[in-house]
């Protein structure tokens, strides 16, 4: 049976802020995921499963459960481990990025594994069930309605996107794996919010609205009837777009680990943290990884203030302090003040 075409990421119509903070999550998995919140039927599903659509294939160790990288043994997994200990080979194999995702109605077994605790004193070895975490190490991990998940899986979730290790430990017994994956949820606010603590966990956060201007909608509404009528043929047109943006994400990764950002800009992501009344540390930090990859993104080896405008809509307004009943207000006079100064 022929596979279910994508719709192409480079035909989805405007919020090209929410296309960005996907991208650069791709870039960089170390931003902390992104959170994507909008009303219903603003292409957030749709840009998620297309970006994974456009990247190219990466190389991953065979019939490993958790698709390990070859050439990044740091990462190995505790079998792939054992098998470059007793100098096996590791048979390579190539593989897409996929999108895993994860139920509204996931409970905490399902989503961190589960150890056999009977077999493991039976054998004196242990048996692991891999839940939703295993799956998606390597891959996007999407939810949507992240805000109504439990609270309690949503810890966990950002806890093994920040470490990059999913532990379970059941009786005295404890099994570790790598889980580093990109975190991606959305949410419609109208059906509640999540609590600034772990909203303040995601990196980046973006807001989408359905497109206000006429000419677009039309747009949306003849690339969706388009692809419907002859999806090989409308995604065929948009290959060399493709293409080029696949080709800017692999140079972007490549040119990361360069990007040098100078300690004139660091105090004014500090100053900016302060007068914004930004609690704790993590949005200084997201805002610098921010810069450096939006940087890279552009081609650039050194962070300016252009990169620091553009990542302080994205790390910044959700972070911001606010009262009960208060609505988050950005003043982004007063950050281009601060950046410009």
């Amino acid at each position: 049976m022929k596979r279910k075409n994508v719709y192409p990421f480079t035909a989805i119509v405007g919020q090209e802020r929410m296309k960005k903070a996907l991208i650069l999550n791709i870039i960089n998995p170390e931003l902390g995921g992104v959170l994507i919140k909008g009303e219903k039927g603003t292409a957030k599903s749709t840009a998620v499963r297309a970006l994974a659509e456009l990247l190219p294939e990466r190389e991953e160790v065979k019939e490993c459960v958790f698709a390990c990288a070859p050439k990044d043994k740091g990462n190995f997994c505790s079998e792939c481990r054992e098998k470059m200990d007793k100098n096996q080979e590791l048979h390579v194999t190539k593989g897409k990025m996929k999108v895993i995702d994860l139920p509204v109605s996931a409970t905490e077994d399902r989503v961190v594994g589960t150890l056999d605790i009977e077999y493991a004193i039976k054998n004196g070895e242990k048996k692991f069930e891999k839940g939703i975490l295993a799956q998606a190490n390597r891959n996007i991990l999407y939810v949507d309605e992240v805000n109504l998940l439990d609270d309690s899986v949503v810890d966990i979730l950002l806890d093994s996107a920040a470490m990059g290790v999913n532990t379970i430990e059941r009786e005295g017994i404890s099994y570790s794996h790598p889980s580093r994956f990109v975190l991606i949820g959305t949410m419609n606010p109208e059906e509640g919010d999540l609590r600034p603590q772990l909203l303040d966990r995601f990196g980046l956060v973006v807001d989408v609205v359905g497109e206000k201007n006429a000419e677009k909608r039309v747009e949306v509404i003849k690339g969706r009837l388009e692809f419907e009528k002859d999806s090989d043929k409308f995604i065929e047109k948009q290959e060399k777009a493709q293409e080029e943006l696949r080709n800017k994400i692999i140079n972007a990764k490549e040119l990361l680990p360069r990007v040098e950002i100078d300690e004139e800009l660091l105090f004014k992501i500090a100053k900016l943290c302060i007068e914004l009344q930004v609690d704790g540390h993590r949005a200084d930090i997201s805002m610098i990884k921010t810069a450096i990859t939006i940087a890279a993104f552009n081609g650039k080896e050194k962070v300016t203030k252009e990169e620091l405008m553009e990542a302080s809509e994205l790390v910044l307004p959700h972070r911001m302090r606010k009262r009960p009943f208060e609505e988050n207000s950005f003043d982004f006079e007063l950050v281009k003040r601060i950046i410009e100064e």
